[in-house]
């Protein structure tokens, strides 16, 4: 019985983490005179919008997995498969890629044409929040 109160209890704890995810931030670098909406910002992420550089998170990850959620409608299979048929035909290469999120920041922060995503709370004063993804 014991045991099966501890399975039950780490089960609850479980599920409460899945479901608080942090914010994810759409940044830009301070210097950046246009501001584009949330449906420019996945054309750009998606390659159909060359406005600005976008800068991808190397790995999947949680806030990855929101990010393109939001504002693409696409999982990780969606994306990589869309990349695919870009890259197969010509069309398109992925975006540039680093490691973190500080690695986007200290990106989007050197280049005034670059933007990224990043966890909401990892953004400092080098860059500039477009939007906030709950």
């Amino acid at each position: 019985m014991n045991l099966f109160i501890r399975a039950l209890g780490a089960g609850a704890l479980l599920a409460s983490c899945s479901l608080t995810q942090a914010e994810v931030a759409v940044i830009v670098n301070p210097t950046a005179s246009a501001a584009p909406t949330q449906a420019d910002v996945a054309n750009i992420f998606l390659g159909k919008n060359k406005s600005f550089k976008g800068v991808d998170q190397k790995d999947w990850n949680a806030t990855k997995e929101k990010f393109y959620g939001s504002v693409a409608n696409k999982n990780e299979s969606q994306l990589k498969s869309y990349w695919s048929g870009l890259v197969f035909t010509g069309k398109g290469q992925p975006l540039a890629s680093v490691a973190d999120d500080a690695a986007v920041i200290a990106h989007v922060a050197g280049q005034a044409d670059a933007i990224g995503y990043v966890d909401a709370a990892a953004v400092t004063d080098q860059v500039k929040v477009l939007f906030k993804l709950p």
